[in-house]
């Protein structure tokens, strides 16, 4: 098994970093093979609204995006880490969502997944349901969710709370890899997301959107 993780934070020893790592280790001594990339030092330009990428299936700027991207796509499952500002992800980590074929192309389908916020007040929690979202409606198994509320960059004095989210949220993904199929609620609440949202929406787009229907067929 492997699983990407992904830092969205600036600070690559912040608290985000910190409870990252820690679910890292935990999953490696899981068995579980891991990479892992603080987009602080991606090269990811902003998406320009082209939609070039539906129709043609890849993006017309070719950086660091694009190949998270394929590196999430050829994974087995994906941990996403956000600091939180202004009740939202980071900016970097907003980047890749805007360049990174999720949803549509729905990048994460029957992926394992975690998602990670942290912040100073329960804004995080807004932060968290960005990335939740974001797998539910990518195609993922949601394993599990974590909002750390602590001072900020406080990584010694939320040493242990890290300890105790981050063994849980490795604890969980790796259950979820030997258990396979995703709950029943999250296939149910992906099945009418996709079947009566996503999926009528591209096929009325037809040829411009010709992309995502193949991406569709190779996952």
């Amino acid at each position: 098994m492997k699983v990407i993780i992904i830092n969205g934070s600036p600070r690559v020893n912040g608290l985000t970093a910190s409870v990252l790592h820690s679910v890292e280790k935990k999953l490696n001594e899981g068995g579980v093979q891991t990479e892992f990339y603080d987009l602080v030092r991606m090269n990811m330009a902003h998406c320009m609204g082209c939609c070039s990428c539906y129709k043609t299936g890849s993006c017309c700027i070719h950086d660091d995006a694009e190949m998270l991207s394929e590196l999430i796509r050829e994974a087995d499952g994906l941990v996403l880490g956000s600091p939180t500002y202004a009740s939202n992800v980071s900016g970097l980590m907003k980047v890749l969502i805007d360049r990174g074929h999720f949803v549509i192309e729905q990048l994460l389908l029957d992926k394992k997944c975690v998602t990670v916020a942290t912040g100073e007040n329960y804004g995080n929690k807004d932060a968290l349901k960005v990335l939740d979202n974001l797998v539910l409606y990518s195609g993922g198994q949601l394993c599990d969710h974590v909002a750390l509320k602590a001072p900020f960059n406080d990584v010694e004095g939320a040493g242990e709370r890290v300890e105790k989210v981050s063994s849980r949220a490795a604890k969980r993904m790796l259950s979820s890899f030997r258990a396979g199929r995703k709950p029943l609620a999250q296939r149910v609440y992906h099945f009418v997301v996709f079947r009566f949202g996503i999926k009528p929406f591209v096929l009325k787009k037809g040829d411009k959107y010709q992309g995502v229907v193949d991406r569709w067929k190779e996952a």
